[in-house]
């Protein structure tokens, strides 16, 4: 049976055999297992990923035969899994195991998925599927939190949490954690706070500066130059965050070869990108050829090898923002 995402807190999650979750929105699934499923269970916890699974599918099930008689109550969590469990999960309730509940994390899946219509169809089984945060959705997360923690902070200041969260539901709970342990020594928090605290201004400007020098906006990379004060122990963070926008940039390349259309290469890249970003990323897209791309990661690499022996960085670093 299908539970929608507003459902879970009222959902008996021990009454079904296993729950598939699905969808893009990491963080809110990781939510919902901790805070819900797992929620008062004292049993024991088996992680697997799938091709763990797919391989020792006959032994994990005969050792849940075996222990159903003797053992105590099993929940395994299977990850990164695809329609290919079917079989497994096909297997396992043909066998009638007591004792053993299973929770399958998947990402997509399309409607015609043969794993999907299984949990969608059978009452002894949950399916939920997860859509993306926007900043609605993750600000209206916020505000419940802070009320029920009782926390004094302004809305701007909520709205700037949010927004450094970059659409990451898990980002978000991370900096809540944080929020409601400087609670404890705080009465109000400002602005101010939320910069030290989470330390994702000078994360945000890093960001910032990638993404407007791979679109080759000089003039807003000349301006963020200029604005942060960025040092030696910045390097390291812009340059691996150059290589991996370099390299989702690569990717989407690489997409481009199939799809003409800019729109249905970026939409179709996963983990999709946070839909602040698409208009700098479409000139991205459309100012870097693939082999300009691998140059450049080349660079970047051999730049990261070359700080990491204790060279003088910012300059290095510097030039390399500063010139294409």
């Amino acid at each position: 049976m299908i539970i929608k995402s507003f459902e879970v807190k009222k959902a008996k999650f021990s009454n079904f055999k296993s729950i598939l979750l699905y969808g893009l929105n990491k963080g809110f699934k990781e939510e919902v297992i901790k805070s819900y499923i797992l929620l008062g269970f004292s049993g024991e916890i088996l992680r697997y990923e799938e091709p763990e699974v797919l391989e020792n599918k006959d032994t994990i099930l005969e050792s849940f035969l075996n222990g159903s008689l003797f053992g105590e109550m099993k929940i395994m969590i299977i990850s990164r899994s695809s329609n290919k469990i079917i079989n497994f999960i096909d297997d396992f309730l043909e066998r009638d195991i007591s004792g053993v509940q299973i929770i399958i994390n998947s990402e997509n899946l399309d409607k015609k998925s043969k794993l999907r219509g299984l949990f969608e169809k059978d009452k002894k089984l949950a399916c939920i599927p997860f859509y993306e945060d926007n900043n609605q959705s993750l600000n209206i997360f916020a505000i419940n939190f802070i009320k029920g923690k009782n926390i004094k902070i302004s809305q701007e200041t909520v709205n700037l949490i949010v927004e450094r969260a970059r659409g990451d539901r898990g980002n978000l709970n991370n900096e809540l954690q944080k929020l409601e342990a400087l609670h404890l020594t705080r009465k109000k928090i400002t602005q101010e706070d939320i910069f030290n605290l989470t330390n994702l201004s000078e994360d945000y400007g890093i960001f910032e500066l990638v993404d407007n020098y791979l679109a080759k906006n000089k003039i807003k990379v000349s301006k963020i130059l200029n604005e942060n004060n960025f040092v030696n122990d910045d390097c390291i963070l812009i340059l691996r965050t150059l290589l991996n926008r370099s390299k989702r940039l690569l990717k989407l390349k690489n997409i481009q070869k199939e799809k003409n259309n800019i729109d249905e290469v970026i939409s179709s890249y996963k983990p999709s990108i946070f839909w602040k970003e698409k208009d700098l990323v479409k000139q991205q897209i459309k100012n870097w050829s693939e082999k300009e791309i691998k140059e450049k990661i080349f660079q970047v690499s051999n730049l990261e090898i070359l700080i990491k022996k204790n060279t003088p960085s910012i300059n290095l670093v510097s030039d390399l923002i500063s010139n294409y």
